[in-house]
């Protein structure tokens, strides 16, 4: 990495990562972007392309970068055959185009399945992370072992940051909601554990079947069979058994989980999941007589995404608070998206999502080709799209679909970081389809190379 960026990073292991202003960093940003560009152009076929097509040889401004972000939708740009056909050459031919990592090495003999594909390039040092969404080609982002490393140090700083709790090696940590089991979810729960957890206590699983890359996609070819009609009664049986004893261990982990939960009561707690699955779990503890006054009044949590189309009451928040004697300012929330590997996490006092000064954001016009105006002052709107100059193994530009408001100037809490209003909402939500101008170039490039 060039001297710009390192000088950037080096702030990933302060306690207070958030201080930086926009003014303070802007020319050191676009040095930065410079020198990626001029380091990754010719690793990553796609980047290059992109460069050449744009005629972008260098970054003077933070408008010569558009150009150069890819849409989130390039990293499931392969043919959807070629995971049906379990063509992995040809899935490891496509790989090379979004990742700056040698694949030249990755042995695939005797390869059956996704999973063990997988197994095969992270032995080479390439790891490979999958999206956990249910419809259309899975995602497949790669990692380095470096990029794996920071990952998991700024989870720290940014949990700590956001929740106010040191990771003081104190808590039981349980992890209340199944999560796919892909590198960088294990790594970083691993590290969170280390850094939050007693040593030498395992942290409390939620006790349902391994979410792998392989039975996500299997899941979505199945789901798409099923939608088109093409679905054979064999593969129909299978679903309807996997889904039965699925629903089952489901149905048990709420209990099972309860019962954990009210052995290890008065121990501070770090408690992970999601909304619906802590709902459920919190119902459980009360309907066994226990709430709030039971527990230890310094736990702590790190309730992640939404409510994933789960109907739950509208005190769902205070119900979860208050059983596990919660308080929400020691609640740790934050805004990233697998695309890139940098937290923004959300301060106690304004409500805000925080960047780091490694961590640019180009709020963009609808369609993604424009930087909007007035970037650096006041407050913007616009399609988010950042370059996370922590990442190695991957181009860290990215268009996603969100749209979000973003204020360069100090925020409540007093930190003058750029930062995020709360109220992010996806244009697919908006519109009912959202479509990044550049998503079909990439993707015809990416399958022609491929």
């Amino acid at each position: 990495m060039g001297e710009m960026t390192e000088r950037l990073l080096a702030a990933i292991d302060e306690k207070d990562a958030y201080t930086a202003s926009y003014a303070d960093v802007q020319a050191m940003q676009v040095a930065a972007l410079n020198e990626r560009l001029a380091e990754y152009r010719d690793r990553i076929k796609l980047v290059g392309f992109r460069a050449k097509e744009a005629g972008v040889s260098a970054i003077g401004i933070l408008a010569d970068a558009v150009p150069l972000l890819l849409p989130h939708t390039a990293y499931k740009s392969y043919p959807e055959g070629f995971l049906a056909e379990k063509r992995w050459d040809r899935m490891t031919k496509w790989l090379g185009t979004v990742t700056s990592l040698p694949l030249d090495g990755v042995a695939l003999d005797g390869v059956e399945d996704i999973d063990q594909w997988v197994d095969r390039l992270g032995e080479s040092g390439v790891f490979v992370s999958c999206t956990s969404g249910t419809t259309g080609n899975p995602a497949m982002l790669v990692s380095s072992q470096r990029d794996t490393d920071r990952f998991c140090r700024d989870s720290i700083t940014a949990c700590s940051w956001g929740s106010g709790v040191l990771p003081a090696q104190d808590r039981l940590v349980f992890g209340l909601s199944p999560i796919a089991q892909v590198p960088r979810n294990i790594a970083v729960g691993d590290a969170l554990r280390n850094a939050f957890g007693l040593p030498g206590v395992e942290r409390f699983a939620y006790p349902v079947p391994a979410i792998t890359i392989g039975s996500i996609t299997r899941m979505i070819t199945l789901r798409r069979a099923i939608a088109n009609g093409t679905a054979r009664p064999a593969e129909m049986a299978e679903f309807e058994k996997t889904s039965a004893e699925r629903q089952i261990s489901v149905d048990q982990a709420v209990g099972v989980s309860a019962d954990a939960l009210i052995a290890a009561r008065k121990e501070k707690l770090y408690i992970s999941g999601m909304w619906a699955t802590l709902y459920q779990v919190a119902q459980e503890v009360r309907n066994r007589g226990y709430s709030r006054e039971d527990f230890h009044p310094e736990n702590t949590c790190f309730i992640a995404g939404g409510l994933k189309g789960a109907q739950l009451p509208a005190d769902y928040r205070e119900y979860v608070f208050e059983t596990f004697h919660l308080r929400p300012e020691h609640n740790y929330q934050m805004y990233s998206m697998q695309e890139i590997g940098t937290a923004m996490p959300r301060c106690r006092e304004g409500g805000r999502y925080h960047l780091p000064s490694w961590l640019i954001c180009l709020p963009l016009d609808k369609d993604g080709e424009q930087l909007m105006p007035g970037v650096g002052q006041g407050e913007v709107e616009g399609r988010a799209a950042f370059f996370d100059l922590s990442l190695e193994g991957r181009w860290g530009g990215v268009i996603s679909g969100d749209r979000i408001r973003i204020s360069y100037e100090k925020c409540a809490c007093g930190h003058a970081s750029p930062s995020i209003a709360d109220d992010i909402v996806r244009y697919s939500d908006l519109e009912g389809d959202d479509k990044i101008s550049c998503s079909g170039t990439v993707d015809a490039y990416v399958r022609g190379v491929a």
